[in-house]
């Protein structure tokens, strides 16, 4: 049996489960083994605890392609593994269409940075996969490999972000560094994508909607559905149905009953505990039930409903019935097993009345088919008349919920037709990412032994912007992000109230003088190594939402429109577009025409 440590929920420090995964089971290790075993190369999070490892526990430091291990067994061959090197991951342009980008992964990064350990198992593996034969100087070497010697600096987890700037400047021996490249392109490429679809679900349905993930079931397997829980909630969604990752991650968690739990009634002659007691405790309805058919008769003879709630379907009140019996306090109600306006929608207001004279509120329904626009308008009007006939303030306001494989497209529709609707679960297109498959982020080599490196390509938006570098935020008079630059590392910092020229790292003709009022440096020290850096901490879950929050609120509307969005302006400053062009020259070799 092999163990893993993987992280342990500190409210859940004695869990001791275990699962099987393939042929090796994972052993989930309590809190006090962790901080034993674990190795941290660096700063811990807090003084005295270890940081925890990724959250999924197949994220190792075999979690890569063969190649790196192949370069790391070259480089150290030719004694240049210990070389020092910089590498930027980012990404070439902005996905679904859209002019912005959410960047996310970056804790499981940093978790596996500082976990990053190969065991005797893997080491022996790697020497049997290698082609040819393995030194055993090399096996030495990969014994004694950890992250205690590499930098991390990064843009914080949930700010907006855009093509060419470094999301990640990884400093360190080259050989270590470039086994890295896999796993963190891994963990930031599916997180950053879910995390901007999202955020454009939300921008799309509005800050007064709830947005729920419902994704799990169509999810690219367990760790695909864990992983777009915790990013869908980073992009602005409120919670999921996702009981593991709300477990996992403190992510609020939501769920009513599905069509099964409906049509699994036959009749209210089925409900054998009819009892309810009051909200207040003062007493109790013995046969709540009745109570609930009463109301119903009432809503069937209203004169203010015209006389069109004729007979409901009984085994649906009863389904109903049973499940406010058992969640008085949150009943919420899938109205569209039978028909939704004939059936459903009386059926849940004859409950909701019941339950209002015992002193419970009712969430609300949820629609799962049909014209949702339409639906949702017509059950509004229903709420609303019951309200004023049988004075009921607020119950014009209960909650519609809308499913049925939504998306960006379906809810910009439901906005242009007009609709009732208060609440969004969305599953399929979200957590799949339909619209597009991968956000392509990138790793390349821009510095080595304080030299700095270029990649060159014909097709010039592969061609990577040389040297470790700075990379500010310049804000506009109305608080606004205007361009994002990147300078030399020793270069000055752009000053507020001073005037810069930004210029395009590749067109030598778009070019911009800028007087910013507020300037944010955006690379931060996530990981110092043996620098001596301060390191900065880690944000929890909920912070990293806000934070996104508040950065889609600091953009201008035209570059997060979801229809010809405005392109925003990514920038160098003078010097570094200078030499740019004059390491691009010097790389490039020159032809000769005969």
């Amino acid at each position: 049996m092999r163990e893993y440590l993987i992280p342990v929920c500190t409210r859940h420090d004695s869990l001791k489960t275990g699962f099987e995964l393939g042929s090796e089971k994972l052993v989930i290790i309590g809190q006090e083994r962790l901080k034993m075993e674990a190795k941290a190369n660096g700063p811990s999070v807090n003084a005295g605890r270890v940081m925890d490892g990724p959250t999924n526990p197949m994220v190792t430091p075999l979690l890569t392609d063969l190649y790196q291990f192949t370069m790391a067994y070259a480089y150290w061959k030719a004694g240049k593994h210990n070389d020092r090197a910089v590498f930027d991951l980012y990404f070439r342009k902005n996905p679904f269409g859209g002019e912005f980008t959410v960047f996310a992964g970056l804790e499981e990064c940093i978790k596996l940075i500082a976990n990053f350990k190969l065991t005797e198992e893997e080491i022996s593996f790697i020497c049997e996969t290698l082609p040819g034969s393995c030194e055993e100087g090399f096996v030495k070497y990969l014994r004694n490999i950890d992250c205690s010697d590499v930098e991390v600096y990064a843009i914080s987890e949930g700010t907006i972000v855009f093509p060419k700037v470094p999301l990640l400047r990884v400093e360190g021996p080259v050989a270590v560094v470039q086994l890295l490249e896999t796993p963190v392109l891994n963990l930031v490429n599916f997180a950053s994508l879910v995390a901007t679809n999202a955020a454009r679900h939300r921008l799309v349905a509005g800050k007064s909607k709830m947005l729920l993930e419902f994704g799990l079931r169509r999810a690219q397997g367990p760790d695909g559905a864990i992983s777009a829980s915790k990013y869908c909630y980073i992009g602005g969604f409120d919670a999921t149905s996702n009981v593991a990752a709300g477990r996992l991650f403190g992510i609020p968690l939501r769920g009513t009953h599905s069509h099964a739990f409906v049509s699994s009634f036959m009749s209210p002659d089925e409900i054998l505990e009819r009892s309810l007691h009051r909200s207040d405790g003062s007493s109790t309805c013995e046969d709540f039930v009745s109570l609930v058919q009463s109301w119903l008769s009432k809503i069937q003879w209203s004169k203010a409903l015209g006389n069109s709630v004729g007979e409901t379907n009984q085994s649906e009140l009863a389904a109903f019935t049973s499940y406010a019996l058992a969640f008085p306090n949150n009943f919420l109600a899938l109205v569209d097993t039978y028909d939704v306006m004939r059936s459903g929608v009386p059926n849940f207001c004859a409950v909701a009345l019941a339950l209002n004279d015992l002193g419970y509120k009712s969430v609300g329904i949820r629609l799962d088919s049909g014209d949702l626009a339409y639906l949702s308008g017509e059950a509004r009007k229903i709420f609303q008349i019951i309200e004023k006939e049988f004075g009921l303030p607020g119950f014009g306001k209960t909650s519609i919920t809308a499913s049925n494989d939504l998306n960006e497209e379906t809810l910009d529709a439901l906005n242009k037709q007009g609709h009732e609707v208060d609440c969004y679960g969305i599953g399929t297109y979200l957590v799949t990412c339909y619209a597009q498959a991968a956000l392509g982020c990138v790793f390349k080599l821009v510095e080595i032994n304080n030299q700095p490196r270029i990649k060159l390509s014909e097709d010039v938006s592969k061609v990577s912007i040389p040297c470790k570098k700075r990379c500010y935020r310049l804000y506009g008079r109305e608080g606004y992000s205007l361009v994002d630059i990147m300078t030399g590392e020793n270069e000055p910092c752009p000053k507020v109230g001073e005037r810069i020229l930004c210029r395009h790292p590749f067109n030598e003709s778009k070019r911009a003088y800028v007087v910013p009022q507020r300037v944010e440096e955006l690379l931060k020290c996530y990981w110092p190594g043996k620098s001596g850096k301060v390191r900065e901490e880690l944000p929890a879950l909920k912070d990293i939402r806000d934070h996104c929050i508040k950065q889609l609120e600091q953009m201008r509307p035209d570059h997060i429109r979801r229809l010809n969005p405005t392109p925003y302006k990514v920038s160098v400053s003078a010097k570094l577009y200078n030499f740019i062009h004059f390491l691009w020259l010097n790389e490039a070799p020159v032809g000769e025409l005969q």
